[in-house]
């Protein structure tokens, strides 16, 4: 049988018997590994990788398909290991809407709540009662990234009473779920009331710096910034002065530049921001994993059959 190694911890008992079923029905054997350490003796050989990491594909000389169970594909895209087309990437892009979604609104809540705030009182054992806060009833949203992640905030940001939610995107072409949408071309104009920016773009060479310092500038004073895309995304300099000079009220990332990031980086102690160590989407919720493996497998039957491949990444866009 020909190899199909799959290099991953968080897959449960239930995960590994779909997916063995799935590739003993393609000729394929099905080879579980906690890491790719422990996988080193049969990588050379494997024609089929699951996995989100990139010393697995560097080291697979006769990889011609891999999948990965996370969104973001930029270190897999720098091994330069799918340059030619010959070796596909596909991705899971897809199954983090829900996640991601309700970590965007935690955050949201939790800034608008004064949550940072009040944990510092507490933490001190004082008892403050008379901080201001908001609702996001009746707030008015905007969403840099209109795909799956970004559809998923605006519907749950309507449910909430948002009194509008608007999208970005390179085209600027209308989407379900948005009230309208635009460019990043038309960022600054429209943006001069907004309540919570949330920026949820993959991380490529075109959006690298896209929220930039002076597109930091247009938005109103009473701001808040959620970053789940890629630390790249945001001018993070531009982002800390903007946050201590109480230009905008307040930030919460999941993503940063870089990662880990050092306990002496000044964005720990950026004023109102809240820092979270890439744990947005990641995989403790049983519905991520599930969702990437039903991809994983259908891609394996369309792979098989040498039929179109669901979620295959155009390596030249990164996504």
């Amino acid at each position: 049988m020909k190899n199909c190694l799959i290099i991953a911890e968080f897959l449960s008992d239930d995960n590994k018997r779909m997916m063995k079923a799935a590739a003993e029905k393609y000729g394929y054997s099905a080879l579980f590994y906690d890491d790719t350490d422990a996988a080193a003796g049969d990588i050379s050989c494997a024609e089929i990788l699951y996995t989100a990491d990139y010393h697995a594909v560097l080291k697979a000389r006769e990889l011609k398909w891999c999948h990965t169970p996370y969104a973001g594909v930029d270190k897999l895209i720098s091994t330069g290991a799918f340059d030619s087309g010959d070796v596909i990437l596909t991705n899971s892009s897809g199954a983090y809407g829900r996640a991601i979604s309700e970590y965007i609104i935690m955050a949201s809540l939790m800034l608008m709540k004064q949550m940072p705030v009040y944990r510092k009182i507490t933490d001190e054992r004082g008892w403050v009662q008379d901080i201001p806060t908001r609702s996001i009833a009746e707030s008015r949203i905007a969403v840099i990234g209109t795909g799956d992640i970004g559809r998923n905030t605006a519907v749950r940001f309507k449910a909430l009473g948002a009194e509008s939610v608007l999208g970005f995107s390179r085209s600027g072409r209308p989407v379900e779920c948005f009230d309208r949408t635009c460019t990043m071309d038309e960022f600054a104009e429209n943006v001069q009331d907004t309540d919570v920016l949330v920026v949820c773009v993959p991380g490529t060479p075109e959006t690298e710096g896209l929220l930039s310092a002076e597109l930091i500038d247009s938005l109103p004073e009473k701001a808040l910034i959620i970053n789940v895309g890629r630390g790249t995304v945001i001018d993070q300099d531009a982002l800390i002065s903007a946050l201590n000079e109480g230009r905008i009220a307040g930030a919460m990332l999941d993503v940063v530049m870089p990662e880990p990031l050092p306990a002496d980086h000044p964005l720990w102690n950026a004023r109102n921001c809240v820092v979270t160590p890439h744990i947005a989407g990641d995989m403790s919720l049983p519905y991520t994993v599930d969702q990437t493996v039903g991809f994983f497998c259908e891609n394996l039957k369309r792979y098989s059959e040498g039929g179109a491949m669901l979620h295959r990444v155009d390596v030249g866009a990164g996504y």
